[in-house]
């Protein structure tokens, strides 16, 4: 891929990409869902990508799928489906479309082309790693096995297709504790993320045990940082994703998934929230609950931010970077995800 200026360069000769304060406005209904957290002059900038890539995907019949994590021109402009990895996941099999691209990190494009191994999956940026999925191979898996003989392994979404393909179910961070206590074994392999292991640990029956990796946005949190938070800005509800160490959740208000954050926030609307996770959560939720003042600190997940509009444009009017499974590491990692899928759907959630 081209690096900004060239490929921008490149895009300027198909598109019309000049900011345009008619294009703007006459995407003033989109603009009303980021308002407080995109500056006009942004708005004017982003604009006329949004509006070419939204004519891009009728022409090539293609939808974006965007995490959570997504910033907000992204996820309110231009993508199709938003949600966490589960709703994502759920979403990518359920879609009428030739053409998907992955707003999100690669492991969430690979799951996509798992469950859609017909369809054409895009990356807008092929170099949107994931360092919790770095950090365990399949034969890390055979590692766990060994140690713990008999026991099922639970496996984070956020891993490779070969990982997905070496374990026996999938989870993400809002199914976690129900697929954990759904396992017929007393003991439970858990992996990759030690820091949700241990606070589905902390809720469940089953004797948790697990690989130790983690988020290098959620590790960062520590309960010190909130407890001095709480004597800087009282009264503010702090909100946890179950990806932070477990006294980090045990200091917080609140501990889920993303979309149990936004549940959260919409049935509470706290006066003042602080949500502990990557920064772009608050950012996306804001404009549809003006009541709520999000404050405080946040990490910003690198891999992520790699995604930009300018790279979705690309991938949708180029179909670069394309992204393949071994079909035989695919139809081992789909029963993974699917069973996790079914069971998710069976448990009501």
């Amino acid at each position: 891929m081209p690096d900004l200026p060239h490929l921008r360069t490149v895009l300027s000769e198909h598109y019309d990409l000049t900011p345009s304060s008619e294009v703007a406005q006459e995407l003033a209904d989109t603009y009303a869902r980021m308002e407080r957290v995109v500056t006009p002059p942004d708005w004017v900038t982003y604009a006329p990508y949004i509006k070419a890539i939204n004519a891009l995907k009728k022409e090539r019949n293609a939808v974006i799928l965007g995490h959570n994590y997504m910033t907000p021109e992204i996820f309110h402009g231009v993508s199709d489906f938003v949600g966490d990895s589960l709703q994502i996941a759920m979403k990518a099999q359920e879609v009428d479309a030739d053409v998907i691209v992955q707003a999100g990190v690669h492991f969430m494009a690979e799951t996509t082309k798992i469950l859609c191994p017909e369809k054409t999956v895009l990356m807008p940026d092929m170099d949107a790693g994931c360092s919790l999925a770095e950090s365990i191979t399949a034969d890390g898996i055979e590692e766990m096995r060994a140690k713990y003989p008999g026991a099922p392994v639970v496996t984070y979404v956020n891993t490779t297709a070969d990982v997905k393909a070496a374990s026996d179910i999938c989870c993400t961070s809002s199914n976690a504790l129900q697929i954990v206590n759904a396992m017929e074994s007393d003991t439970v392999i858990m992996t990759p993320d030690q820091y949700l292991a241990q606070n589905v640990a902390n809720q469940s029956h089953k004797n948790v045990v697990y690989w130790p990796g983690s988020c290098i946005v959620h590790e960062q949190y520590t309960a010190q940082d909130l407890r001095e938070f709480r004597e800087w800005n009282p009264g503010t509800r702090l909100i946890a994703h179950p990806e932070c160490p477990p006294d980090v959740v045990a200091e917080a208000d609140f501990s889920g998934s993303t979309s149990g954050i936004l549940k959260y926030v919409t049935d509470e609307k706290p006066e003042k929230a602080m949500l502990i996770t990557e920064c772009s959560m608050a950012s996306n939720i804001s404009d549809q609950l003006p009541e709520v003042d999000f404050v405080g600190p946040c990490n910003m997940c690198p891999y992520m931010k790699k995604i930009s509009i300018e790279k979705i444009l690309w991938v949708l009017h180029t179909g670069e970077n394309e992204v393949f499974v071994d079909p035989e590491i695919g139809k081992k990692a789909r029963a993974s995800v699917q069973a996790m899928i079914d069971m998710s759907r069976k448990l009501g959630l």
